[in-house]
Order: structure tokens, then sequence, then C-alpha cells
């Protein structure tokens, strides 16, 4: 099971309106600004996990925001097809809102979002027959995720949560969850009793993120990060992940260094088979990156 949001699931995205208003014979359209970047990383950490198997990543964002307080993203990076099982090595994130409040006081926004990875899917069996100990229900999981996001902010701080309303959360069901515990736990009690439980999904799951940024010298701000991941269905999958960071803007670049950490309750969720190799995703990390923007 592959768990991320991720930090590009806090953007809100809808299709930017232009507002005609009649000024005698004349009509005027209201502005709107897009902003697009480009972004290198040393690895693609979302939520503190690596989505790029802890190998360098890339990303294009796009942003159109509309006076009215619409905004939209679009957000492509390449991620590792040996974690999302035949895909082609891409995630795809786009959504819809609406952002309203005092950017220097109270501000809040609303919207939906969606995360894709294109024929991205693994098989796994849905449940376990404990009379002989053979698998049941075998059937296909995608990893796409579909979300309704809250956002608020206050200052240099800002919060977010994203209640998950597809069927399932980055696959996390009975197959990929008790899946995963059945295929690394040296003793698959745990995958038994997972199994025991019954068929589910994870929808309405809920991912908070708390951060805090200001700067601490001109041009360069510290960013201070907590989340939040609460799985429905599967506690086990439940985890905290911390960030701290620096930006640096310098020769038209930003330059960015953090420390990501995770903590989790059952690390052979977040495992992974590389080659002949079984390696870890969420291994505390100094993950560096370096954005254009346009």
């Amino acid at each position: 099971m592959r768990h991320t949001s991720t930090a590009v699931l806090a953007a809100m995205a809808s299709l930017a309106l232009f507002s005609p208003t009649s000024h005698a014979a004349e009509r005027e359209v209201a502005s709107y600004a897009l902003d697009t970047d480009v972004t290198v990383f040393t690895d693609l950490r979302t939520r503190g996990l690596s989505d790029s198997l802890m190998r360098p990543a890339a990303k294009l964002g796009l942003q159109l925001a509309h006076e009215s307080g619409l905004v939209a993203i679009v957000e492509v990076v390449n991620v590792s097809k040996k974690q999302f099982l035949n895909g082609r090595g891409i995630d795809v994130t786009i959504g819809g809102g609406y952002r309203f409040g005092d950017p220097e006081a109270w501000h809040f926004g609303v919207g939906l979002a969606a995360e894709l990875f294109p024929g991205a899917r693994f098989e796994a069996p849905h449940g376990f027959d404990m009379a002989d100990f053979t698998p049941t229900g075998v059937r296909s999981t995608s990893y796409n995720s579909r979300f309704a996001l809250f956002e608020f902010g206050y200052g240099n701080v800002e919060g977010r949560l994203l209640d998950v309303i597809s069927k399932t959360y980055r696959g996390a069901d009975t197959g990929g969850v008790c899946g995963s515990l059945l295929q690394f736990s040296a003793d698959p009690t745990p995958a038994f009793e997972c199994y025991a439980r019954g068929d589910h999904n994870s929808r309405g799951s809920l991912l908070f993120d708390l951060t805090y940024k200001t700067d601490i010298a001109p041009a360069t701000t510290l960013t201070l990060h907590a989340g939040r991941q609460r799985v429905a269905n599967f506690s086990e999958a439940n985890f905290n992940d911390y960030r701290v960071g620096l930006t640096r803007k310098q020769w038209g670049f930003e330059w960015n260094a953090d420390w990501v950490m995770t903590r989790n309750k059952v690390r052979e969720l977040y495992l992974a088979i590389d080659g002949n190799k079984v390696r870890a995703t969420d291994k505390d990390k100094l993950m560096l990156s370096v954005t254009r923007r346009f």
C-alpha cells in the first residue's frame, strides 16, 4: 500500500472564469494570474514518504488564479513504477475550489481535488480462508484518490483538512493493507487479524496538515510542518509526519532543504520491492530541491 498527498493536494482548482461587466458600450474582463513552476527533487516525499523510491524526481505545476477567488491547479510529477505498479510512472493532481477572506488575517478555502496515477493498479486477495489458509476474492485496486478540501490560515500559520471521498485512498483497502502485512511481516498473525475484520475500503480517511512559515533572514524562510493521516477501517496505517525546511531565494531560483520524518505503527505498510531488495520508504531523510517559477 502506498500513502502520500500530498503537499500537492493542498492546492484547490477550478476552471478560471472571465467576468464581463458592461460599461456603456465597453466590456471589461476581470484579471487573473497564471503561474508556472518546475521543481527538481533529490527524493520526492509526500507526507514524509518517498513516492520515487528514494530517487530523483521532477514536477511541473500550473496554477490559474482569478480575482473572484477561484483558483485552478494542475501538477504532474514522476513516481516509481515499482511502488505504483503497472502504471506509467506519472502522478497527476487536479482539482477545483474557491478562496476567500483577508490574506493578512483570517482566510479560508474549500474545494475538490483528485490524484491520478494513469494505469497504476495492483491485484491482491481481499479475503483469506482460515480453514485451509488460502487467499480468496482476488481483484484489482486502483491507486487513484479523490478529496474534499478545507483550508484556513492566519498570519504565518496555514491549516488543511482533506477528506477522502473516493472508494480508496491510494490503494488502501483490504487487499492493499492486509496484503502488505502478509507479504512483508515475519509473523503472519497481524495479516490474518486484518483479513478477519472483513473486506473494507478506506473512504472517509482524513488527512490533517499544519504549517508555520517565517522569514529568518532576507530571502530566507523557515518552514515547520506537522501532519496526521487517519485511514478509515485500517488504524494500523495511521501515522504522523513532520518537516523542518529552509528556503532561499537566489539567482531567480528557490533552493530548498527539508528534513522529513514519519512516525508510524506498522512499517511493513511502507516497504517496496526494488529488484531483489526490500526498501523502506519512510526513513528520516534530508531532501533537497530547487524550483524555478515563471
